[in-house]
């Protein structure tokens, strides 16, 4: 009965959910495109139906590249299976179709947006891609989805799972829906023992569940990276003549406080160069005007300009370049922070040895925090004067800084594995289907 009300309330939304797409459409053009998708609506992959094909659903970019080391382990354990991934956003389109574009071409690996969470929509999807497992990345919990997984007798994984406390507190409200999801999912794959804990007390069996551990740890910095992240250091610092301070995944109300602190940076450290990224590509316009209003000579990353001596700001508006970028600074900050969005990725910079210092909410990343902090590898900065006085230590003591990343670096390595467990607990599930 839960169910069926949300399928109701859901449908009912459906027109304000489609206005909304429209009202992102003016920032980002790509929002109005392809969305016969999300109503389950495409030419049929096509695959080879005598091999299984694996369903992954990935968010956005942060998912996507989350999932993409699991997709290609699994590529190599099991090589006869094919991909249908799907995505929510543009953004994590744009991803899927840069990384594994060889594989669509050669129809190993299929690519649309997710349908919308109502089970006409889901049926046929399901009909024309005929998944034999889904893998659902990190906190994707949806009702219709996943009951429909389950009547089409699709084994259903949550993988590399998070459940903040406030998430979890959310879904309580709901506790009959909620219940359900808990009941149709075959397996949850938890990042911690804590998410593991919150799914349990939202009515998940314990039998269902598992703790990998992160695998965000798992992350491989290959050698096209490192030749970019190369590359970039030295157009970014001049040849080692001046340091740079990275602020990545910022969102709106970050901005003003990073340029407030660049400011006050800006009187004692006058060649610091900042490369400012924004977390969503609608915002790169907005904010390169800010900085220019602010007085910085600005530059766009997208435009190929080399910064010079003049630069003081390089925007990053460009998809898929963080991980390079991060291995180009000396100092990084990680968005999602100052303000109460829950965090971004913090092991990427710690992967590079780079120093790290966010702002104080970051609970979808609690236990990667924990971790971090324990080992004295993250400072926190609550506002713009607390951030200039971690970022002045870091500049004017090489050793601090320098300490700092590799701290955070022993703690990256040390937590490696999780793909591996992940992996095994799949391949597992999909023996058993």
């Amino acid at each position: 009965m839960a169910r069926v009300l949300y399928t109701i309330i859901y449908a009912l939304l459906l027109p304000a959910i489609l206005l909304r797409l429209l009202v992102r459409s003016r920032l980002a053009p790509a929002y109005r495109q392809r969305w016969l998708e999300r109503f389950g609506v495409f030419n049929a992959p096509r695959f080879d139906h005598s091999k299984p094909v694996a369903w992954l659903h990935a968010v956005s970019v942060g998912e996507t590249l989350a999932a993409v080391p699991l997709i290609r382990q699994l590529q190599l354990d099991h090589p006869d299976w094919q991909w249908m991934i799907t995505t929510t956003t543009p953004t994590g389109s744009e991803q899927v179709r840069a990384i594994f574009g060889d594989a669509i071409s050669n129809n190993t690996v299929a690519h649309v947006y997710a349908p919308y969470d109502l089970p006409f929509f889901l049926s046929a999807f399901v009909k024309r891609t005929r998944p034999a497992l889904a893998i659902l990345m990190e906190t994707e919990l949806w009702p219709n989805m996943l009951h429909s997984c389950h009547t089409h007798n699709i084994p259903t994984i949550i993988a590399n799972a998070r459940l903040s406390e406030k998430s979890a507190r959310g879904y309580a409200k709901l506790t009959p829906l909620t219940r359900g999801m808990m009941s149709d999912v075959s397996m949850i794959a938890a990042q911690q023992q804590s998410d593991g804990e919150r799914f349990i007390n939202l009515g998940l069996a314990r039998e269902k569940l598992t703790i990998t551990g992160s695998i965000k740890f798992d992350l491989n910095i290959d050698d096209p990276i490192r030749k970019k992240s190369t590359s970039l250091r030295q157009q970014w610092s001049l040849n080692e003549t001046r340091k740079v301070w990275l602020a990545a995944s910022t969102h709106l109300g970050e901005d003003g406080i990073i340029l407030q602190a660049f400011s006050e940076l800006k009187k004692q450290f006058s060649d610091l160069l900042l490369v400012l990224v924004p977390r969503h590509p609608e915002r790169f316009t907005s904010v390169t005007a800010q900085c220019e209003q602010a007085g910085w000579h600005t530059i766009r990353r997208s435009d190929s300009t080399n910064p010079n001596t003049e630069t003081d700001i390089v925007i990053g508006d460009t998809m898929g370049e963080l991980l390079a970028f991060y291995g180009a600074a000396d100092i990084a900050f990680v968005g999602g922070s100052l303000v109460p969005v829950g965090g971004h990725n913090l092991i990427e910079p710690a992967a590079w040895a780079c120093p790290v210092v966010s702002g104080p909410h970051l609970y979808n990343f609690a236990e990667v925090e924990r971790l971090l902090q324990e080992n004295n590898a993250l400072a926190i900065a609550k506002n713009s004067d607390e951030l200039v006085v971690i970022i002045k230590n870091w500049l004017r003591v090489e050793t601090l800084r320098k300490n700092a990343g590799e701290r955070a670096k022993q703690v990256a390595d040390n937590n490696r594995g999780a793909l591996n467990k992940l992996c095994s607990i799949i391949t597992e599930i999909k023996k058993a289907a």
